[in-house]
């Protein structure tokens, strides 16, 4: 449509509806050293001086290819088809937005579906939606649908401390203020000991699966327990590993949540990223985000619908629970691909490969005399190191040799000071793993 602009009359008359008389009236909280047009800028440059400006920026970056990584901690480094970036870019779904009269964008339904669907299989649950912002908020979410499940009638919600520290913090943050208690996650408590925090005021308990330290539990037990006094138990889970472990909903989860970043997208600086959120059928009119359907239209054809957007505040207004509206839909896109690129098969490899990588790196380490591998449980591609030095000057040691080391568990838990944790992937060749171990070997 065309942009017909406000004459002055119009504009005056508006400015006086809100109690103003000039434009710049609306800006008197800005102090006026940093109003326009005062500001310092610098002159304009062309367009060649300005990617040549940008070109010597980057230039300054250090680039992931030029490094041996073996930190995850939430972020991981894998190999990405080169094909997921050329799907990712086509015009049709790069410009994609919200569909607001979604069923005449047919391609950007089909994705969300097809990404929904393989979710679910992955994850073992019912429905899932796309999406939420990272991991860490789609587990913030989960304590609202938690909350709404009860009825807001619990108070009580149990976060394992072996869950991704940053992700409980900003459950923490998401939820300041609401009438809950947060139990559980600044402790140690091992799975009796969250069991033991469970009564008929919990309204969700938490764990991750592989947990912060790449550990593999059996969550039998505690997903009965929870059940018993109706409470949700909530999975966070990295989904790399469900190609070769079993899935939450075999184990009893009514919601899992996670990071989608290891589905092909790239560390990328800390995002964007996906949240992903799956969920048991019963609970699906509480989720966020939305849900698309299969059907067929009017002439027989497959067609796809927008079957929910149960909670967003573009629907719901002041009623509504969540803020997730615009998400991470190009990401879900991304993982999409990656997922539909690799398979059932190749998804598997993926996973076996970072399993058995990350034991050989592991026994390697565990063979050195100042080094003690943390072996007390399976683990995925994730491990705990105990060294005979401060992290950071090993991690600095490790970075002069074109390696990245490990994170510094000291920083999240008091216990672990001098412990590092340890990742590796597929993308990680037994050259490096060895250059790794002589280092470390090195630096007791």
């Amino acid at each position: 449509m065309s942009y017909i602009p406000h004459t002055d009359a119009e504009r005056q008359q508006m400015l006086a509806e809100i109690g103003v008389t000039t434009i710049e009236d609306l800006f008197e909280a800005v102090p006026s050293s940093h109003r326009f047009p005062r500001l310092d800028l610098p002159k304009p440059m062309s367009e060649m001086e300005v990617a040549a400006e940008m070109l010597a920026l980057s230039e300054v970056n250090d680039h992931a290819q030029d490094f041996a990584v073996f930190r995850g901690a939430g972020a991981y480094h894998h190999f990405i088809p080169s094909a997921v970036n050329h799907m990712l870019l086509r015009g049709e779904f790069y410009t994609a937005y919200t569909p607001y009269q979604p069923e005449i964008s047919q391609g950007t339904l089909q994705a969300t579906f097809e990404y929904q669907s393989m979710m679910c299989a992955l994850t073992g649950m019912d429905a899932a939606n796309a999406s939420h912002y990272d991991g860490a908020t789609s587990l913030a979410e989960a304590v609202t649908v938690a909350m709404e499940v009860t009825r807001n009638k619990r108070k009580k919600v149990i976060l394992s401390h072996a869950i991704h520290p940053q992700y409980r913090e900003v459950v923490r943050t998401y939820h300041q203020g609401r009438d809950i208690r947060i139990l559980g996650d600044r402790g140690r408590s091992d799975i009796d000991g969250l069991m033991d925090y469970l009564d008929e005021n919990t309204a969700m308990l938490a764990v991750q699966y592989p947990n912060f330290f790449g550990q593999i539990d059996d969550y039998t037990a505690l997903a009965d327990a929870c059940h018993e006094v109706g409470a949700l138990l909530v999975f966070v889970t990295n989904p790399m590993a469900l190609s070769i472990f079993k899935s939450p909903g075999e184990l009893g989860a009514d919601i899992v949540v996670g990071e989608g970043q290891p589905m092909g997208i790239p560390l990328s600086y800390g995002g964007p990223y996906l949240g992903f959120f799956a969920i048991k059928q019963k609970y699906v009119r509480k989720i966020a985000g939305r849900i698309i359907g299969e059907t067929v239209d009017a002439d027989g054809e497959r067609a796809f619908v927008m079957t929910l957007r149960p909670r967003e505040q573009d629907i719901k207004r002041e009623r509504a629970s969540s803020n997730i509206c615009t998400n991470q839909g190009l990401m879900a896109l991304s993982a999409s691909v990656y997922m539909s690129l690799m398979g059932k098969n190749g998804l598997q490899q993926v996973g076996k490969l970072n399993y058995h990588k990350a034991h050989y790196a592991a026994n390697e380490i565990n063979k050195l005399d100042s080094y003690t591998v943390d072996m007390s449980k399976p683990f995925f591609n994730e491990f705990v190191v105990s060294c005979p030095r401060p992290i950071d000057e090993i991690n600095a040691a490790l970075l002069e040799e074109g390696i990245v080391g490990g994170y510094d568990l000291g920083q999240d838990y008091k216990h672990l000071q001098d412990n590092m944790l340890l990742c590796v992937t597929e993308v990680n060749g037994k050259d490096e793993i060895d250059v790794l171990v002589e280092t470390l070997e090195g630096l007791s």
